[in-house]
């Protein structure tokens, strides 16, 4: 356990829910590296219970994004003067340039032209997998970061899938459900909502059911795709915008199955080891897909694209809704399971 007064460890992730999880190998392998220092982690506030649930940080410091706003705002001054400041959020400079700011004995970022201090850091690769560009970068203090150190302990208790909350997990042989994540961050990687509503209504129709999941400004598209799908409510939740972060992590953990596109909730499928049917569009899965192998089925077309775009990418509607149930009823089937191995399109 570290005390107050030991030096400490500044990382900054200031980014989703995605981004953290991708990032849980290199913050284990800083914590492995330096087991007396307080580590402490710049990200948003809402992302802390899953931030210390890694058991890689001690305080999680509420910090989101890095827009002209925030880089105008200083770190508090509480946060000066670490040992060390770990730059987990970008390549710069803006990002960099904030931890040195507050005086760190070192910094420790991809290697910069505008950030002095950076000089002589890792050198940044445009297509490297997410995973292993920060294990890569921690690596710069002597740390040994594992790629495939991203399982997190499950929730102690599962989610209502209603989203009332936590309630008590259900008995052994309650069949848990399929829980559908339709949104993501940008249009570019939502796949169409008459597509979802054909694979929703197809696995209600097989039996299962079907949460719907998603935040608060996602509940009318789920709300959209259960109306189109035409299936019950009692079979079809609507969870999105009624579960925090720990009960969305609560769904994931006990759920059957998880169908998404390139977005944090594939992340927590990866954390919690749960089956999951993933849909990539204009970023590649060698960039931003499981890392090795396990319950996963990747599809994905083969097409780059711009992952900010205001349209569905043109790749991620070459995914049909045959893949995607084909996929999906691979994984239910108790054969398809077992396999388990991580696969494109």
């Amino acid at each position: 356990m570290t005390g107050p007064e030991a030096p400490g460890v500044l990382v900054l992730r200031a980014l989703g829910l995605g981004d953290l999880l991708t990032a849980v190998p290199a913050l284990r392998g800083l914590r492995r590296r330096f087991p007396e220092h307080r580590i402490t982690l710049l990200a948003p506030a809402a992302l802390a219970p899953l931030a210390r649930s890694s058991g890689a940080v001690d305080t999680v410091v509420d910090r989101a994004g890095l827009d002209v706003t925030s880089l105008a705002t200083p770190l508090p001054v509480g946060l000066h003067g670490a040992e060390i400041a770990v730059n987990l959020h970008g390549r710069g400079p803006q990002s960099s340039r904030l931890l040195a700011d507050t005086g760190p004995a070192r910094l420790v970022a991809f290697d910069h032209p505008d950030v002095p201090g950076t000089a002589g850091g890792p050198v940044w690769d445009p297509v490297e997998h997410e995973v292993h560009r920060w294990c890569r970068l921690v690596a710069a203090t002597g740390a040994s970061p594992r790629p495939d150190d991203l399982l997190l302990p499950a929730p102690r208790d599962a989610a209502d899938p209603a989203g009332r909350g936590p309630v008590d997990r259900p008995p052994p042989d309650t069949v848990p459900p399929v829980v559908v994540h339709p949104g993501a961050a940008s249009a570019a990687r939502r796949w169409p909502v008459d597509r979802w509503a054909t694979v929703v209504r197809g696995l209600v129709g097989d039996g299962h059911d079907v949460v719907l999941t998603g935040s608060a400004r996602e509940r009318s598209l789920a709300e959209a795709i259960r109306s189109a799908a035409g299936v019950p409510a009692d079979r079809c939740p609507v969870a999105a915008g009624s579960t925090d972060i720990g009960g969305l992590a609560g769904l994931i953990a006990s759920a059957r199955l998880v169908l998404c596109g390139d977005t944090g909730v594939a992340h927590l499928a990866t954390a919690y080891a749960t089956p999951s049917v993933l849909l990539f569009g204009p970023v590649p899965p060698d960039q931003w897909g499981p890392v090795s192998g396990g319950p996963h089925r990747v599809l994905w077309a083969g097409r780059r694209g711009d992952p900010h775009g205001t349209e569905p990418d043109p790749g991620l509607l070459l995914l049909s809704t045959d893949d995607v149930l084909g996929a999906a009823r691979s994984m239910l089937d108790p054969v398809g399971q077992s396999r388990g191995s991580t696969s494109s399109r």
